[in-house]
C-alpha cells in the first residue's frame, strides 16, 4: 500500500511506558483525517505518555504506532509535515519576540501570506500588544497562548494537544474549542488530552478513558469521568 493511502495514525497492541515499565495499554487504534479523539483520566494515569508514544515522541514498551503506516518516530520530514504537537513544555528562542517566533514558523513551513497568518494568530490569542516582547517578559498565560499559536499557525493534518486549556481563561477556552471543532469539520484530525469537560464535548465525539485499563467511550461519558476525577 502506498503510505499516502494508509490511515493517518495507527496503533497495534501499543503499550506506553518507560523502558520495561508499563504505564498503560494495550491499545489498538485506526485514526484518520476528520477524526477527533479525546483522552481523559486521572492525573498520572498515563495520558501524556500515551499521547507521546502514539506520535513517536517516545518508544513504546511493546506494540507499534505509525504515521501513514510507516513512520514510527518524529524525525522524518514527512512526520514533521503531517503532525503539529503542543505539549506542556516551553520551546522558545530567548532572543526572538512573539511576532518573530510566528514569522519563523510560517517561513519554515511555507505558509502562504505568512504575515497575514501571523496577524490572525496574534489577534486570536490576544497577543497583539505583546508582539515585540521576548519570552522571558511574558506571563504564564501569554506563553501558553504563544505555544498554541505556534502549533496552530503551521499546516498539519494531525493536531496533537496536551491539556491546551492550561492557563487559559474561560472565554479563550471557548474560542479555542470552536476553532478546533471547525478544523475537524474541515477534514483535520485532532488528538486531545484534556481535563476540561466543556472543551472535550465541544471538540470531540469520542474519547479514550485511561485508568484501570483503556476504554473507548462517548465524549459525554468522558466528561462524566472528568467530573468524577
Amino acid at each position: 500500500m502506498d503510505p499516502q493511502d494508509a490511515p493517518l495514525l495507527t496503533a497495534r497492541e501499543l503499550v506506553a511506558g518507560y523502558g520495561d515499565f508499563e504505564v498503560c495499554g494495550p491499545l489498538d487504534l485506526v485514526f484518520d483525517r476528520g477524526d477527533a479523539l479525546g483522552i481523559v483520566g486521572l492525573n498520572a494515569a498515563g495520558k501524556s505518555t500515551l499521547l507521546r508514544t502514539l506520535i513517536g515522541r517516545q518508544p513504546p514498551v511493546s506494540g507499534r504506532a505509525a504515521i501513514l503506516g510507516v513512520f514510527t518516530d518524529d524525525t522524518s520530514h514527512v512526520h514533521r509535515r503531517l503532525v503539529s504537537a503542543v505539549f506542556d513544555e516551553d520551546a522558545f528562542f530567548d532572543s526572538l519576540t512573539v511576532e518573530e517566533h510566528l514569522q519563523l514558523i510560517v517561513s519554515g513551513h511555507g505558509v502562504p501570506d505568512g504575515q497575514e497568518a501571523v496577524e490572525r494568530e496574534l489577534e486570536f490569542f490576544e497577543l497583539g500588544e505583546a508582539r515585540d516582547a521576548l519570552p522571558g517578559a511574558l506571563s504564564s498565560g501569554q506563553r501558553r497562548r504563544l505555544l498554541l499559536a505556534a502549533g496552530l499557525i503551521r499546516p498539519a493534518e494531525l493536531l496533537v494537544l496536551d491539556e491546551p486549556e492550561q492557563r487559559l481563561d474561560p472565554p479563550m477556552r471557548a474560542q479555542l474549542a470552536v476553532r478546533l471543532r471547525a478544523r475537524i469539520d474541515d477534514g483535520g484530525a485532532v488528538l486531545l488530552v484534556t481535563h476540561d469537560a466543556v472543551l472535550l464535548t465541544t471538540v470531540v465525539d469520542h474519547c479514550l478513558i485511561v485508568g484501570d485499563g483503556l476504554r473507548f467511550a462517548t465524549a459525554t461519558e468522558g466528561a462524566a469521568a472528568i467530573g468524577g476525577a
